[in-house]
């Protein structure tokens, strides 16, 4: 009697529409999001990054934990952090100091990667059609990885779902205002503004952050419009153009680009030196990116033939969330080696809890501890992430015409 009661109950109140209900548990996630940030980061709801010990500290340095001890103990350079058990450790500006001094003292090893001379600004764009294959956890700890290492980076988050600015301590619909993305630098009207007024710092040293919103889908909506009435500046140069207005600042831009070849993704591509292609190896994705590939090649022919700039250092297909131990995918990835050759990146990133339980409390794992997770998973997942992106520092190197 009572379900009977609660299906006439149902019948008869007021269908709601569709648009309400959508929009009514938008606002319920997204204030719950707030809520759980609060939580997770307090007092403040930002996110600091750790501190790293000696041991860390030292290899990210490129030096002995014992000669990194020594300096101390000289007086030369910052002074660790000593806990209560005796354990030293250091922040990364510290770190950074500490290579400052050594690059000043060498005579040939260089602690301070930086680009110098004629060496350009490295632009990656991480790229590919198909959602879930691991371009934005690509493109957060390849930017975090290579600001750790003392390079300066900027990330930049074209994407409307705006992971990556998650991923990095803001809440888009709560922190990132109209007028805050990359749109404002590439919009048609008189409101466009410098990168430079968009760039936001972030919580590690070295890495700056262009965030991304919803409003980044105004560009796919205000660029067909702008080619009817044939703006002065071309659509696929307004991206390349705004980066080249910060680039004396950067050593390398990290670009998370939207599962979709849209007006926003082509002005990336047309920007970047280098071009990493996720590929997650099950034959729907590697089909799907095989569209991709296709209609990238016609559009971006399209563009070259109207003055557009592709000119890159190099293309790599990074295999993202892999599992050794599946067969098909290990037969995938084969077929990949197969085809593409040495444009597959010699390392996976291997799918892994360490990764995903990061990822809970929107964290990457540069940023976590390994005591937060079993030490033979969090190394495994470490492993791979370093093995992937000081393959991919490596091709930035040769780019620069230094020693691999």
């Amino acid at each position: 009697m009572a379900k009977a009661r609660s299906q006439l109950t149902e019948t008869l109140a007021p269908k709601r529409p569709i648009t309400e209900v959508i929009a009514s548990d938008g606002a319920a996630l997204s204030e719950e999001l707030q809520a759980m940030r609060q939580v997770l980061f307090p007092p403040i709801a930002q996110k600091v990054l750790r501190s790293f010990s000696s041991v860390e500290s030292a290899k990210l340095i490129g030096i002995a934990d014992a000669y990194l001890r020594q300096l101390s103990l000289n007086g030369k350079g910052p002074q660790p952090t000593i806990n209560s058990g005796g354990r030293r450790s250091y922040t990364l500006d510290q770190i950074n100091e500490i290579r400052a001094v050594l690059d000043e003292n060498s005579k040939g090893k260089r602690y301070v990667p930086r680009r110098r001379g004629d060496e350009h600004c490295q632009v990656m764009a991480v790229v590919n059609f198909k959602g879930g294959s691991g371009k934005t956890t690509t493109a957060a700890h390849l930017a975090q990885y290579l600001a750790l290492q003392g390079y300066r980076v900027l990330a930049v988050d074209l994407d409307p779902q705006a992971s990556l600015t998650a991923l990095h301590g803001y809440q888009p619909e709560y922190d990132i205002g109209a007028n805050e993305t990359m749109y404002a630098a590439v919009r048609y009207d008189e409101t466009r503004r410098p990168l430079s007024e968009v760039i936001r710092k972030s919580y590690i040293s070295g890495l700056d952050l262009v965030p991304g919103n919803l409003e980044l889908m105004e560009y796919e909506h205000d660029t067909p419009r702008a080619l009817a009435e044939r703006s002065a500046e071309p659509f696929f140069g307004r991206v390349a153009s705004a980066l080249g207005t910060v680039s004396d600042d950067y050593d390398v831009m990290v670009l998370d680009c939207p599962p979709q070849l849209g007006f926003l993704t082509l002005g990336a591509l047309c920007a970047s030196t280098g071009l990493l292609i996720t590929a997650h190896p099950q034959m729907l994705d590697v089909m799907s990116m095989c569209q991709f590939l296709l209609m990238a090649s016609d559009l971006l022919s399209v563009v070259q033939e109207s003055g557009g700039d592709l000119d890159y250092d190099f293309i790599r297909y990074v295999v993202t969330r892999y599992e050794p131990s599946d067969g098909p995918q290990a037969q995938m990835v084969g077929f990949m080696r197969s085809l593409f050759r040495e444009r597959v990146l010699t390392n996976t990133m291997l799918k892994s809890t360490a990764i995903s339980g990061a990822g809970l409390s929107k964290q990457t794992l540069y940023e976590v501890g390994r005591e937060d997770f079993l030490k033979n998973t969090y190394e495994r997942a470490i492993e791979s992430l370093n093995a992937v992106n000081g393959e991919i520092e490596t091709l930035i190197k040769q780019a620069w015409g230094r020693a691999a």
